[in-house]
């Protein structure tokens, strides 16, 4: 879904080493759900990801592109690790980007999702919602207006789209920011932007799904169900650069967390001017000596050496080899510190379309895992700040691939050795 140059781009390299305990099952009167401790997914979400889910009554705001429909279903209630426990493994799916255009890729996860009950992060581009026609209502900062290292969607790719976030955020999904024009060009891209400039670049992302309606001239479409000026806690920037400037705008917003750092090793997270840090990790590439990001982009970078069209023959293996990124960078948190592992991606068919294959099949594997938890950023961070500090900061100072002797050394208590399992439900 654009020039190539929008990519967040980091090859890897040999520098580059290195309890949802939630309630949550049944719908409640508030639209939230309720259930076992330690299950943090949504349940029983059935029927087709095309279709709408029933809009609750909703207050409408500004032109009536979007609502308040209060509370977001499908939401875990996180609660706090009992001591000894052993953390459940979170796994974050995130999408760049996040698009519906003929591929129809969104649709295709949204319904993968409900079929191994995980909710994910969909970090929305602002511009998705913007006719080109109307593109000169995005004043870039940097830029010309209109300007865009990205295309436009066309106006039925926006409408499609439109037909897909708004059901995503009621099947109990994040609706984050990629922001919009997806700069990266040094000297003049989001690595040089200063906090005010990035506050115009939120506004204006904000504004585009605020105002689809009046921008569009759609009126046959509902509005969308939440507010996105609370909804959004948290983003991913262009090709991961301009963290440092936009974190005291992020900040100043309320925001929660920021998805933007490169090449995080896969400990547990800590926050970074105030926000959650939740970085693109450093995890084993298969067949290198060196490790690579955990985002389809780079792994593409490191076997076509970015080339979206690589030599056919090649494909199937670097499919095995993509597949096999995610999985030992799964097993490697699952196994030994129990760290959070994020994977990124995006709605594109590179390389034929390889690499939605390995990232569909690690999605389904790792869900098929007991003590899995396969949550958005939001429900992570929510499940963080339940917790006791003083355990955190002692289950970040596992390494990554570090087993603990016993788990009661990190969240206190005698409960569970950490070799055996915490109690947690497996997968249904």
């Amino acid at each position: 879904m654009g020039a190539i140059s929008r990519r967040n781009v980091i090859a890897g390299s040999a520098a580059a080493t290195a309890a949802f305990g939630l309630a949550a099952c049944g719908s409640s009167s508030a639209g939230q759900q309720q259930g076992d401790a330690g299950d943090a997914h949504p349940r029983g979400r059935g029927g087709s990801a095309s279709a709408s889910p029933t809009v609750p009554q909703a207050k409408l705001i500004g032109d009536g592109s979007t609502s308040d429909s209060g509370p977001q279903p499908h939401q875990p209630v996180p609660r706090r690790l009992e001591p000894g426990e052993r953390p459940p493994q979170f796994v974050v799916f995130s999408w760049d980007g996040a698009g519906e255009d003929s591929k129809k890729l969104f649709s295709h996860f949204r319904q993968v999702a409900q079929e191994v009950k995980a909710t994910m992060t969909f970090f929305l581009s602002g511009i998705y919602l913007l006719p080109e026609s109307k593109k000169h209502l995005y004043l870039p900062p940097g830029h010309k207006p209109g300007a865009s290292d990205i295309g436009y969607l066309t106006d039925e790719h926006i409408r499609a789209t439109l037909q897909q976030v708004g059901p995503a955020w009621l099947e109990g999904h994040e609706i984050g920011t990629h922001f919009n024009g997806h700069f990266c060009s040094p000297g003049t891209g989001v690595g040089v932007w200063t906090p005010a400039q990035w506050r115009s670049e939120i506004e204006q992302a904000i504004g585009f799904v605020q105002n689809w309606r009046t921008n569009t001239g759609f009126t046959d479409l509902p509005p969308l169900p939440f507010d996105y000026r609370k909804e959004l806690i948290g983003a991913r920037t262009p090709c991961l650069l301009g963290q440092d400037r936009l974190l005291p705008t992020a900040r100043a917003l309320g925001w929660k967390y920021d998805a933007s750092s490169p090449g995080g090793l896969q400990m547990w997270p800590g926050k970074r001017q105030g926000l959650w840090d939740f970085p693109l990790q450093s995890i084993p590439f298969p067949g290198h000596s060196f490790q690579v990001l955990s985002m389809d982009y780079n792994m593409l970078a490191n076997q076509s050496g970015g080339s979206v069209k690589g030599d056919p023959a090649k494909r199937p293996m670097w499919q095995e080899q993509a597949y096999q990124a995610y999985m030992a960078g799964f097993r490697r948190a699952y196994t030994t510190n129990r760290a959070p592992f994020f994977i990124g991606n995006h709605f594109e068919s590179w390389n034929g379309g390889i690499y939605m294959v390995a990232v569909e099949r690690a999605l389904r594997d790792i869900a098929a895992q007991p003590d899995v938890r396969l949550v958005s950023f939001r429900q992570l961070v929510e499940w963080l700040e339940v917790q006791d500090p003083a355990v955190l900061a002692k289950l970040r100072t596992l390494n990554p691939g570090q087993k603990p002797t016993s788990w009661a050394e990190y969240t206190g208590g005698t409960r569970t050795p950490a070799g055996t399992a915490s109690g947690t439900p497996a997968h249904s």
